[in-house]
């Protein structure tokens, strides 16, 4: 048979399911990788990030929320490490979320009323630069969004005392162990009596309101 007879030769049924095959796992490669690019990461520092992931979570267009360590210099560092305050990390949290229902400017103004912008390495009833609150950004956009939230908080006089949370380079982002990832979902009354006994809720509703 010459090669112009072969190429006259319908496809068996053999090769057209094989063509079909890589078809559907070429657009399944496509969707993922489309739904991928969607998605953005948004990375803050609140204190206790235990009590960071709900006010994220019940937002609109959260894809998840990790809670972890960043902003040091140990690599791999166990919660034991971060806590004593010996790695440079802070308690964090990641936030995965889809720009077309949710912009960072949202993101931002969450973050801040729900934390406390005017005290130094402390949150709450956390003491040391591993509760310090932050932002961290990820590109030009989201830091200049959140140097203009920071500025905008200043001029609003809302508060006497300078704000000194930190807007900084976003550094390596280390998940924290399975047993921090949605604390408050595994272990309900333990989150609640750790958030009351630590005054944070009256905190924020001294500085924010309710």
């Amino acid at each position: 048979m010459t090669s112009a007879q072969r190429k006259q030769q319908p496809a068996s049924p053999q090769d057209l399911w094989h063509l079909l095959r890589i078809g559907v796992f070429t657009l399944m490669l496509v969707a993922r990788g489309a739904a991928a690019a969607e998605l953005a990461t948004a990375t803050f520092a609140g204190g206790c990030f235990w009590c960071m992931e709900p006010p994220f979570d019940k937002l609109e267009g959260m894809a998840k929320t990790t809670v972890g360590y960043t902003g040091g210099q140990t690599h791999n560092p166990t919660y034991e490490q971060v806590s004593a305050g010996a790695t440079g990390h802070a308690e964090s949290i990641q936030v995965t979320y889809d720009p077309a229902k949710i912009g960072y400017a949202k993101l931002l103004e969450v973050f801040w009323r729900n934390i406390d912008p005017l005290t130094p390495n402390a949150q709450f009833c956390d003491q040391g630069s591993q509760y310090r609150s932050a932002i961290f950004f990820a590109n030009d956009e989201q830091r200049q969004l959140a140097e203009q939230s920071k500025k905008d908080l200043e001029a609003s006089g809302r508060f006497q005392q300078p704000i000194v949370t930190e807007v900084v380079q976003a550094g390596k982002f280390y998940p924290a162990e399975e047993y921090h990832q949605d604390y408050y979902h595994k272990n309900p009354l333990r989150y609640r009596y750790y958030r009351y006994s630590c005054g944070r809720d009256q905190r924020l509703e001294e500085l924010w309101g309710k």
